[in-house]
C-alpha cells in the first residue's frame, strides 16, 4: 500500500517537472542557456598584464 502511494507521488512529481520544463515561461531561459556554449569567453587579465 505504501509503495503504491509512493509511486503515485513520484509520478505526479515527475509530470510536474516535465510540465514546468516545457512551459512557455521557461522558453527564454532555456534559449539563453542553449546559446552559452557558442559565446566567446571574456578575455582574462592576469596581474602581470598591462592594459
Amino acid at each position: 500500500m505504501i509503495s503504491g502511494i509512493f509511486i503515485i507521488l513520484m509520478m505526479i512529481l515527475f509530470f510536474g517537472v516535465v510540465y514546468w520544463a516545457w512551459s512557455d515561461r521557461q522558453q527564454p531561459t532555456f534559449d539563453r542557456m542553449a546559446q552559452l556554449p557558442l559565446e566567446d569567453d571574456e578575455p582574462q587579465i592576469s596581474r602581470g598584464d598591462k592594459l
